[in-house]
């Protein structure tokens, strides 16, 4: 049966955010709550709105050289670069020029750079952008890829989140837990759904998901 949607009562400007209860399964955990953001991230109309957003609210004053897209957040990446870099917008950033990089991860999820790309990390100021944030493994395998290449991260910035820093760095996102109260992520093997026999409603993944 497919989830049923609805939208979350609260908007951000002109973003909003679908969800449905239930039980679902993504490659770290189990939760009871999927979050889909397929427009923001394949719409362009959207993925500005997104854009917008995240530069007026929370990243005027981070200095970036380079936008790094996990989740499949290019759309937005190229969207929120030419927000931080445009002439008149109140920015660090403005006049600058700056990177927008694909993340690549090989079959166990660690992110890859390759060699003709590393000089768009090392040395410079990474913002790690990701379509949300719950348990935080997609954004620290980031973290990671930044540091192992040279980098610093200068921020992390979501749609949604859950967390509100990672590894000491504040988290920018649109929506949060307080938007969402009763979300929750659980290991696999300690997941309540599965121990009470619930079956699984879908498999998520960064691509969207599938009907069980």
């Amino acid at each position: 049966m497919e989830p049923i949607f609805f939208q979350l009562p609260v908007c951000v400007g002109d973003v909003t955010l679908r969800v449905a209860r239930g039980h679902f399964a993504t490659r770290h955990s189990h939760i009871n709550y999927l979050i889909d953001v397929t427009a923001q991230k394949a719409s362009l109309r959207e993925a500005e709105a997104v854009a917008a957003q995240l530069a007026e609210r929370h990243l005027s004053n981070s200095l970036v050289d380079t936008i790094l897209c996990l989740d499949g957040t290019r759309v937005i990446g190229t969207c929120l670069a030419r927000q931080l870099t445009q002439s008149g917008y109140r920015s660090m950033n403005e006049g600058r020029d700056m990177y927008v990089l694909r993340a690549e991860a090989d079959g166990e999820g660690k992110i890859l750079i390759r060699d003709n790309a590393r000089h768009m990390i090392r040395g410079k100021n990474v913002l790690l952008l990701v379509a949300s944030l719950t348990t935080g493994t997609t954004a620290r395998r980031g973290m990671e890829c930044v540091a192992y290449y040279g980098g610093h991260v200068a921020g992390v910035a979501a749609i949604y989140s859950h967390k509100t820093v990672m590894e000491d760095v504040p988290v920018a996102s649109l929506f949060d837990y307080t938007d969402l109260p009763d979300y929750a992520s659980y290991p696999p093997d300690q997941c309540p759904f599965c121990r009470r026999g619930v079956p699984l409603d879908a498999v998520v993944n960064s691509f969207g998901y599938s009907v069980i």
